[in-house]
């Protein structure tokens, strides 16, 4: 079944992220504007859900309902009380230092908190103080109290975070540039205590022209194809991924791969740099995807998303 891609809501200018599906509307982050909106596929409306987010960028509900979002501004990821339009800070220091400009985020049933954590340096956000660029862990000790750890030592610049069905795998998108860096998919399996064992490549993105470490085609962007960004899961466990851009490889992407790894299906997207995607509507078949363009986009699927709340 091919997917044909229908733009509901933008372009915004600037790039639109963490749709999630809230049980009757989409919600996603306008970057630049600091923003959460809302789109009503009921109306074709789009309204403002929150504002002053200090560019949030993804989303996430918790098994409760509760939405969590990364304040990549205020490097720390916060829980939105649209009601009362307040952001509930999370600890955000990391042996004494604050963490980076927070990228996306997922919810495991247990209630912690996975976050990919890059550097940006985005809006008035300051330097850079942790040494690395990790995947950290909100772990809940009761009583609105929570502990932040670090979760992967070997992994240079996380993306996207997905968690599978059964909570036992953590799939994790590596977005490092240039020929010596890597572009992959992992999967790294979770221990009872939390603690990730080593990890699975499911997919490499390479270099056009097949430039080797050190060919001056992989310095910078040149010929280096974008690795995933975004993910969300089907019924089934298959992965959903946004990846790809006009610059270099296939083009923009939508990808369904197994959980092993194996390519199932691709939908290319008529737009430059899709950036995240999450299932919606009543059968939950409808595909949202965002970009770094600000569009909103929608595709009839014959897949059916899966997603904890609600």
């Amino acid at each position: 079944m091919s997917w044909n891609f229908e733009l509901v809501a933008g372009p915004y200018g600037g790039t639109a992220e963490g749709p999630v599906w809230d049980g009757q509307a989409v919600l996603f982050t306008h970057i630049a504007a600091s923003k959460i909106l809302r789109y009503d596929p009921k109306t074709g409306e789009v309204s403002e859900y929150f504002n002053e987010t200090f560019n949030t960028n993804g989303l996430c509900f918790d098994a409760k309902g509760n939405l969590y979002g990364c304040q990549q501004g205020r490097r720390r990821i916060a829980r939105f009380d649209a009601a009362t339009n307040t952001a509930v800070s999370m600890p955000h220091l990391l042996d004494g230092m604050r963490h980076n400009n927070p990228n996306d985020l997922v919810v495991d049933k247990s209630g912690r908190i996975w976050l990919t954590d890059p550097y940006s340096g985005i809006g008035d956000s300051g330097p850079q103080e942790l040494d690395h660029m990790s995947v950290l862990r909100l772990d809940p000790k009761g009583g609105d109290q929570w502990e932040l750890v670090r979760a992967t030592t070997d992994i240079s610049r996380p993306n996207g975070i997905l968690i599978s069905r059964d909570q036992r795998t953590l799939y994790i998108a590596q977005s490092d540039y240039g020929a010596t860096r890597r572009r992959e998919l992992r999967a790294y399996p979770i221990a009872d205590d939390g603690s990730l064992g080593d990890y699975t490549v499911l997919h490499t993105f390479g270099i056009d022209g097949g430039a080797a470490d050190g060919d001056l085609r992989g310095t910078g962007a040149a010929g280096v194809q974008r690795g995933v960004d975004g993910m969300t899961l089907d019924i089934d466990g298959n992965i959903i991924v946004c990846a790809g851009w006009e610059a270099a490889g296939p083009g923009p992407i939508i990808y369904v791969f197994s959980p092993t790894g194996r390519v199932l299906e691709t939908h290319p997207l008529r737009v430059d740099r899709p950036t995240n995607c999450c299932f919606g509507d009543a059968d939950m078949r409808t595909l949202y995807v965002t970009t770094g363009g600000g569009h909103l986009f929608r595709a009839r699927t014959d897949r059916t998303g899966w997603i904890m709340w609600p």
